[in-house]
């Protein structure tokens, strides 16, 4: 079959006009999600507070301690029940699911109220790091007094990702396990 000029002319037209109408329907017809995380980026990351704090055993602890380890951190009262152990769980249950990488994450929780921990939340949960201001002191906002929050705090002290107390597990889970994946660090 023998094409005439003008046809070679518009198919030649066509073949530049077809990635145009083509990313036109794609844009018009497929809305894409904003972000592929579910968890809030914080921009800029803000460095984790630098507060002194003491364990439930009178030592020390400072956010500098976990080098080289990813960080999830909740805050709530000593007497954590309800909401606050829900929260607490669902951190414990995240970061076992994470499974070989689980080790290159580590639990803190803030007792931000003075009173000693107690309740279902710290009960045989060794690798739960439990600190509280030292006494007088007060926090400033952020990941170590919000309740609100669920935070992460990267291997180099920036708190930079956030989820609300009652995260989506699997949401929470994937974020994680993506941020792992892709981190050299930690």
């Amino acid at each position: 079959m023998k094409l005439t000029p003008r046809a070679k002319l518009l198919l030649i037209g066509a073949c530049f006009l077809a990635p145009i109408a083509a990313s036109v329907a794609t844009y018009a017809f497929l809305h894409p999600q904003p972000t592929a995380n579910y968890g809030e980026l914080l921009l800029p990351p803000a460095a984790v507070t630098q507060h002194a704090f003491t364990r439930a055993d009178g030592t020390p602890f400072r956010f500098s301690e976990l080098h080289d380890s990813w960080a999830l951190v909740i805050s709530g009262p000593g007497d954590c029940a309800g909401p606050c152990a829900e929260k607490a769980h669902l951190v414990r249950q995240t970061r076992l699911a994470l499974g070989r990488d689980a080790s290159r994450v580590a639990r803190v929780f803030i007792v931000d109220d003075g009173r000693a921990p107690q309740g279902p939340a710290f009960e045989a949960a060794p690798d739960l790091v439990v600190a509280a201001p030292v006494a007088g002191a007060s926090l400033a906002p952020g990941a170590g007094s919000d309740r609100d929050h669920i935070y992460l705090v990267d291997p180099r002290g920036n708190v930079m990702m956030r989820w609300p107390p009652d995260a989506d597990f699997r949401r929470m889970l994937k974020d994680l396990q993506t941020l792992l994946k892709a981190s050299q660090i930690g």
